[in-house]
């Protein structure tokens, strides 16, 4: 301690004789690092939630760049006025068509005004067939028979008009960047040999490279992506009085993440810094305990963007709320210090500003940075999840959190060395009144206080074997934003909004290599597609079956191989690429069934539903070696199911570090597991409220956990600290009434602020931005329960243990 004491005292004398210089640096490298912060971007691509070095995600690069799937998205048009089949909404869609083909990246817009309609003709399979002919936009159609030709079609239906035929959509289909597209073909290739374990020290050199070859490539074209889509909503906003338009598709969704994140970064990063300001001024009655704070926040906060900004660190979903966290973990921080300087300040009245503030380290520097080294654990913990964007979350939030120490024990000095002094205020009387209660029902309750612990944890542990992982872009969102109304309409009236791919590796190739496709492979696809479409979750199947059902219905029979072999070769070339081309590849005699799952099936699992399609390939005889499941539904349930070990490895890990550290701080075992009860417990809590109240563990909830007792322990530090020294003075009930009335306040007020910063967050429109904030809230009250309550009984036994 004397030694601790030395350091202390010398490095608040290094600040006191320079506190000016000390700012300037301070509010330079701020500044420095701030013009940076412009340059922070957002990733919310669907690409930034995967773990992007595993098998099933190379497996799925490998299936797109094979079939050469096109980039679309989906524009639905429900006409109000006129039926759908008409010449008036025909006449609309050619003009909305127009203005979008006057995008420079648009290369085709399909609807049902240019695609082929077949119902007058049977010469489809003759090659003097013109099928550009054959379209509603021709003329050449009778308005009486387009109900029936767009009935039950086996291609149109669900992808270009509902099954009801009251909307249309036009499939808007994107030029791709040729120069992209073979770099991710390398990039693609070296991953293959990554996952094969054959990936040379040259190869890897070389897959950087490209990596940083195709990243500004990737980011120029997300920001014509994001134009595209915003003059794409002002095309439609033109016809939306006589309609209902919606718009889909995967990068429709990140836009709209985007906005989304954007605006809670800036309206509830706003919100929380004046709720906090409210109630700092509240609290403390003083501009300067609401100046010195905010300063310290800000220049944190502004330090780390711009760091991340030249680091090129991006936020995704998972980390977008890291402004929020770094901002109440800050204040945190200066809490403590500004209820030790009022308490050394009323302790003695006739002390200066120096001494005062040489006393505020040498008391609170210590358990501040351990404070703040033991929430680096907890989030550090989260680089060891083996899921990707939450290891980047993990560092990011280190980061943020190094920071955050050295701000706050840098600049609070320095300030108040600066700003004038000023007369104290006491403490409110209800805070007193508050921290005497809860000391005084650890003195004389506490066998109830273990009664009720104990009974707290089995409530929790039954809960936490009731926790479940799901998925569902969906219901991330509010039920009256844009993007939930937008998806939901696509999920249920167009098939779907969750892509899965299952390809087929045929077994019977015809020795002749002009035969297409074999009889019996065109009957294994029909088979598997026909056990596909029995789930009740799926929607819209595309695959050559779909080619297949329309060559037997104009030809008003099953097609041989050898007729269906002369279709395909007869049809218009780009129509037959249309068809088949991103369903079979001739060379490696795959087949792919591009699959959509309509996520607002009810009870549906997705989990069980891969296992069902699995086990309909084994009952219909087709061997796991000889299909693929692949693209977003089995990246995402993949990553998903990796939650439950992730969070059991990261929650023992950080029980283990953080029981280490209190041994290192405190030198004794005892006392280290002691300090981690009242810190387990709220995460217990938590995890079991969860699973009572059925909200499943994903990609954000999975972090409050860890968040929550990295956060928590602060207030242990600070609550055992201050005991041991009372202890040393005082007999135990004595003790602990003298740490409630000093440390009890500051835990008090940071908890006040911790939950008025982050229930905030519950007026967000993304939905695990709301659990966020409202399961952290939770967390932080049952903090200090546990650190008021439930500690100060089991510290009760350690003095006798100790003689």
């Amino acid at each position: 301690m004397p030694s601790t004491n030395k350091f202390t005292t010398a490095y608040a004398n290094l600040l006191l004789r320079h506190p000016v210089i000390i700012l300037i640096l301070c509010l330079g490298l701020t500044l420095a690092l701030g013009s940076q912060a412009p340059r922070f971007t957002i990733d919310a691509s669907p690409d930034s939630l995967l773990t992007k070095d595993n098998v099933l995600y190379t497996q799925t690069q490998l299936v797109n760049e094979r079939f050469s799937p096109q980039e679309f998205l989906l524009v639905t048009y429900e006409p109000h006025t006129y039926p759908l089949l008409s010449e008036e909404t025909f006449g609309t869609l050619k003009e909305i068509s127009n203005a979008l083909l006057a995008l420079e990246r648009v290369e085709s817009v399909r609807s049902i005004i240019n695609v082929p309609v077949f119902a007058n003709s049977p010469g489809l399979l003759s090659a003097n067939t013109d099928l550009s002919s054959l379209t509603i936009e021709s003329g050449n159609y009778d308005l009486a028979s387009l109900t029936e030709e767009f009935t039950d079609h086996p291609i149109y239906e669900n992808l270009l008009l509902n099954e009801d035929l009251s909307a249309t959509a036009l499939q808007v289909l994107f030029r791709s960047n040729p120069e992209l597209r073979q770099l991710n073909s390398q990039i693609n290739a070296l991953n293959s040999l990554y996952q094969a374990g054959t990936l040379s020290e040259d190869d890897a050199e070389r897959l950087e490279l490209l990596k940083e070859q195709a990243d500004p490539l990737v980011r120029e074209l997300n920001q014509t992506r994001e134009a595209e889509i915003e003059a794409i909503r002002d095309i439609i906003a033109e016809f939306d009085n006589d309609a209902t338009i919606h718009m889909g598709g995967v990068h429709v969704l990140a836009d709209q993440l985007i906005q989304i994140i954007t605006s809670d970064l800036v309206v509830f990063g706003t919100a929380i810094g004046i709720g906090i300001c409210l109630m700092l001024s509240v609290l403390f009655r003083a501009w300067r305990w609401v100046l010195i704070p905010v300063i310290c926040c800000v220049c944190s906060v502004v330090a780390t963007m711009g760091l991340f900004a030249m680091l090129d660190i991006r936020a995704t979903v998972i980390s977008s709320n890291f402004i929020a966290l770094q901002l109440i973990l800050t204040l945190a921080i200066v809490i403590h210090l500004i209820v030790q300087f009022r308490e050394s300040a009323a302790a003695d009245s006739g002390a200066s500003e120096p001494d005062l503030i040489t006393s505020t380290l040498q008391q609170k520097m210590g358990p501040c940075f351990f404070a703040g080294i033991t929430t680096s654990v907890g989030f550090g913990s989260l680089i060891f999840s083996g899921i990707q964007p939450i290891i980047a979350f993990g560092w990011m939030m280190i980061i943020a959190m190094s920071f955050s120490i050295a701000v706050s024990l840098i600049l609070f000095p320095a300030l108040l060395a600066i700003l004038p002094a000023h007369t104290q205020r006491d403490e409110f009387k209800f805070v007193d009144k508050f921290a005497a209660g809860l000391a005084w029902s650890s003195l004389h309750g506490r066998y109830v206080v273990l009664i009720l612990s104990l009974a707290v944890l089995a409530f929790s542990v039954l809960g936490i074997l009731r926790l479940d992982v799901e998925n569902s872009f969906i219901n991330y969102f509010r039920k009256s934003t844009l993007v939930h109304q937008e998806l939901a309409y696509i999920d249920q009236e167009f098939g779907g909004t969750t892509p899965l791919d299952l390809v087929y590796t045929t077994t019977n190739r015809s020795d002749n290599p002009d035969i297409l496709m074999t009889a019996e492979t065109v009957q294994t696809l029909q088979l598997i597609q026909f056990r596909l479409e029995e789930h009740a979750a799926i929607g819209r199947i595309l695959s050559p079956v779909n080619l297949t059902d329309l060559a037997s219905q104009l030809n008003d029979a099953p097609l041989t191989e050898y007729e269906l072999t002369a279709a395909y070769w007869l049809m218009d070339a780009d129509f037959r690429e249309d068809l088949l081309g991103a369903f079979y590849d001739e060379d490696s005699g795959q087949a792919r069934m591009n699959i959509w799952i309509q996520d607002l099936t009810e009870g549906l699992n997705r989990q069980q539903l891969l296992a069902d399609i699995r086990n309909d390939m084994q009952e219909i005889g087709i061997a796991q070696s000889d299909y693929t499941l692949t693209n977003m539904l089995v990246l995402y349930q993949d990553i998903l199911q990796r939650l439950f070990s992730s969070q059991i490895l990261t929650l023992g890990l950080v029980f283990g570090v953080l029981t280490l550290v209190f041994l290192l701080i405190f030198h004794s075992l005892r006392l280290a597991l002691i300090a981690m009860i009242p810190n387990v417990l709220p995460t217990l809590v938590v995890l079991g409220f969860m699973g009572w109240m059925q909200i499943p563990l994903d990609l954000m909830t999975i972090t409050i956990a860890a968040i929550s007792m990295g956060i928590a322990v602060d207030g242990t530090i600070h609550y055992i600290h201050r005991f041991l020294e009372e202890r040393e003075k005082h007999d135990y009930p004595e003790a602990v009434k003298r740490t409630h009335a000093s440390v009890g306040i500051a835990i008090f007020y940071t908890t006040v602020l911790v939950v008025t910063g982050f229930s905030m967050l519950a007026f967000s429109d993304f939905v695990p931005t709301i659990l966020f904030g409202l399961l952290i809230s939770l967390a932080m009250l049952l903090a200090i329960l546990g650190d008021l309550c439930l500690l100060p009984v089991l510290l009760r036994w350690l003095p006798e243990r100790n003689k």
